[in-house]
């Protein structure tokens, strides 16, 4: 009777523990099901992330000349540097799926899977005055610049600036847009704003997206990044047959 007991007690045991098994790898399956869809989400939802993008106004430029930014024509808060709202995550869009109406706000308004910022920058001296602008490139991780494309509208005149293609050195074509090349790899956009009159406001508006259509735009971007920011200066020290002036 004691020898039946014992065996059943080993019985009752070994099935404990065979059970205790089971759940234990039922837990990790589900743990790495769990795993592998949050893995798999991200990588069907970003693309890459875009870092704070700033403009600063050279202050020697201001007092010098007059020339002063802000973000809102209504209340003309003078300001040296202005911060667009950071976008965490982008998937790359069409430029065709961008809205029409993008001019119509003003400071940060972000869509889904761009970046938007209105500013206006006004001469508030008293003679016609120069200047320059320019979009730096500060960081790129895993080459998202090749399928990046940067919009600037300036007084509703509208520009798509890309990098140029890889095998042609040519600039990029996507359907009927034609892009400008960036400048080179640091300064992305190189541009003069010349004769500037007094009492004048010019109006920018950056759209900043991943152009999808863009044959560079494939899996390899995924989990990249890049930072960039704009500067408004008096001069550039570039030989002035490079420029690419307005």
């Amino acid at each position: 009777m004691k020898k039946k007991n014992k065996e059943q007690i080993t019985l009752n045991s070994e099935k404990i523990k065979k059970r205790e098994q089971r759940i234990k790898i039922l837990k990790i399956t589900i743990l790495l099901i769990l795993l592998f869809l949050i893995i798999l989400y991200f990588i069907l939802r970003v693309v890459f992330e875009l870092g704070d993008f700033t403009v600063s106004l050279d202050p020697q430029l201001q007092e010098k000349s007059g020339l002063v930014m802000y973000e809102k024509l209504s209340e003309k808060q003078n300001k040296k540097i202005l911060k667009a709202e950071k976008l965490e995550y982008m998937n790359n869009i069409c430029v065709k799926w961008l809205p029409e109406n993008l001019t119509e706000a003003e400071g940060s308004h972000n869509g889904e899977n761009y970046l938007a910022y209105t500013f206006y920058l006004e001469n508030q001296g008293v003679d016609p005055i120069n200047y320059w602008y320019k979009v730096v490139s500060d960081d790129v991780i895993k080459n998202v610049d090749k399928a990046i494309r940067i919009m600037i509208i300036r007084n509703d005149e509208k520009t798509i600036y890309a990098k140029a293609n890889e095998t042609t050195g040519e600039a990029e074509i996507v359907g009927d847009e034609i892009t400008t090349k960036f400048y080179n790899d640091k300064e992305l956009i190189l541009k003069q704003r010349e004769n500037m009159q007094p009492g004048e406001i010019d109006k920018f508006t950056i759209v900043i997206f991943l152009e999808g259509d863009d044959p560079d735009c494939t899996d390899e971007l995924i989990g990249g990044e890049m930072k960039m920011h704009m500067e408004i200066t008096e001069e550039h020290t570039a030989p002035e047959e490079s420029l690419n002036q307005v």
